[in-house]
């Protein structure tokens, strides 16, 4: 249209734009193609001075994993025309990327006279369910109140995620109960609350109650619930019955939930039986879950042909060369291992680090395996020796067989020592105030599965501080206190 001379209008920009979301599904280059030669047909134009056209391409931008400084440049750009449309368009960008800054645009936005909308609050409320502590949603949601929103299904849907994803469940049930209109993302939401800290006894309560039609969504939470807490009979049910019963037919996601949960419990042929009669073809996903067992079991041979499947589908991840190169040095085929190792190198591979956050002193500290980052690294590691001699004298003895090198007993235990959960812990114990308070949480977040050895270290560093220890990691919470934690030791 545009090669042919014919002229365009500021809809047709905006739709044009707003259609790149579908391209990303397909081919995110492309759609990023397409989205810098409309941004420059957006200033040649003049269009980009429209809080709307801007607006638009911030979220085009997002959508398409496009770096979010170049969007808040954008959103900088057109700071003559900035609505709240636009406020609430880089808020949501960066709440899903980093939280923390959607938090400190907000703060600018309301010191700028700004009034919130649903929408704004909306999206502060995702960045909250990216931090650690509940007292950043409890504000949002204060203002949720005072706005006269509180009876909002939207937000109080926002506000039980939030909650739950802060490691505050009862605050999300209290939402829940006062909701008075509750729609599916409201019971789904609730669900997958319960999904997250491992109760899966109560989800299966809840949806007992459920008096809406549920969607594809309500099982996926139904099915990781029960695959949490290895409930394989209640959640072999659920997804034998939810095409008869309830009229959904299970989709890759359930597939997926499914082969964990048989895999989780050591179950790897129904596992394998069940892929092997999927009606569509098992995603990255399904075989990565298959991986994942075959890795907790030592299955070698059905963890070769599960790590090629992930690595045909999905390239550039990092999981299918790590978990097979664990089992094979579970076995101590440490050649094999080797091998892997130096072939991902190779593909140019990256593997992704273990990181771990924690608030101490209303300030967020992230710490990497070893304890680089953190300019208080030599104290941290002094205090951390400590405390590993302190859990030793009451039974703790690390667990080396997860150290997956042929090296040294000594050595491996050293490796282990400094996961970065184990340093965020530490550096929270060396500050006063985070022990003064016989109540006080201490709350850790990580971006990967926490190992088995540093969740013994969790359980006894709970029963020797008297303290209770929330970790949540990529995929649960995990209640620590008095030596026991949350999960039974099954996650």
């Amino acid at each position: 249209m545009h090669r042919d001379g014919i002229g365009f209008d500021r809809a047709t920009l905006l739709s044009t734009i707003s259609s790149l979301s579908g391209i990303a599904e397909e081919n995110i280059e492309l759609g990023l193609l397409f989205c810098f030669q409309l941004h420059d047909l957006s200033i040649k134009t003049g269009f980009i001075l429209e809080a709307e056209v801007s607006t638009v391409l911030v979220k085009a931008y997002s959508n398409l994993g496009g770096d979010v400084h170049d969007c808040y440049r954008l959103f900088m750009d057109s700071s003559d025309h900035r609505d709240i449309i636009s406020w609430t368009g880089i808020i949501a960008t960066f709440a899903k990327q980093i939280p923390q800054a959607a938090l400190s645009l907000f703060c600018q936005l309301r010191r700028e006279g700004w009034a919130s909308d649903r929408y704004t609050l909306s999206s502060v409320l995702k960045a909250c369910a990216g931090l650690m502590t509940a007292r950043h949603a409890s504000a949002v949601h204060l203002l949720v109140v005072q706005a006269g929103l509180e009876g909002d299904t939207v937000l109080a849907n926002a506000l039980i995620h939030s909650y739950a994803r802060c490691g505050s469940i009862a605050l999300s049930k209290q939402v829940f109960d006062e909701l008075e209109f509750r729609d599916t993302v409201s019971w789904n939401s609730m669900l997958k609350a319960y999904s997250l800290h491992g109760q899966a006894g109560r989800a299966l309560e809840l949806f007992s109650t459920m008096d809406v039609q549920p969607d594809a969504a309500t099982f996926v939470a139904l099915l990781s619930a029960c695959s949490h807490v290895g409930m394989v009979e209640e959640g072999a049910t659920v997804f034998d019955t939810m095409l008869e019963n309830h009229g959904v037919a299970p989709e890759l996601d359930h597939y997926a939930c499914m082969v964990d949960m048989y895999g989780r419990a050591g179950r790897i042929l129904e596992a394998k039986n069940l892929l092997s009669k999927m009606p569509m073809q098992p995603d990255s996903v399904v075989w990565s879950a298959l991986l994942g067992a075959c890795r907790k079991y030592s299955e070698t041979g059905l963890g070769k042909l599960a790590a090629a499947k992930l690595r045909e589908l999905d390239p550039d991840n990092s999981l299918g060369f790590v978990l097979m190169s664990n089992i094979y040095s579970s076995d101590g085929n440490f050649d094999e291992a080797g091998l892997l190792r130096k072939k991902m190198k190779v593909s140019r591979v990256m593997k992704r680090p273990g990181l771990s956050w924690i608030e101490v002193g209303n300030q967020i500290h992230e710490f990497a395996s070893g304890g680089l980052w953190h300019p208080q690294r030599e104290a941290i590691c002094v205090k951390l020796e400590m405390l590993i001699q302190q859990l030793k004298d009451i039974g703790y003895a690390p667990d080396t067989s997860l150290v997956l090198h042929d090296v040294e007993e000594d050595q491996k235990a050293e490796q282990l020592s400094h996961h970065s959960e184990k340093l965020a812990l530490t550096f929270a114990l060396m500050d006063a105030s985070s022990l003064s308070h016989p109540q006080a949480v201490i709350k850790i977040m990580k971006n990967i599965r926490i190992c088995l050895d540093c969740h013994n270290f969790m359980k006894f560093a709970s029963k020797l501080t008297r303290k209770e220890i929330v970790v949540r990691d990529s995929n649960r919470f995990h209640h620590f206190k008095e030596g026991v934690c949350s999960c039974n030791d099954y996650w």
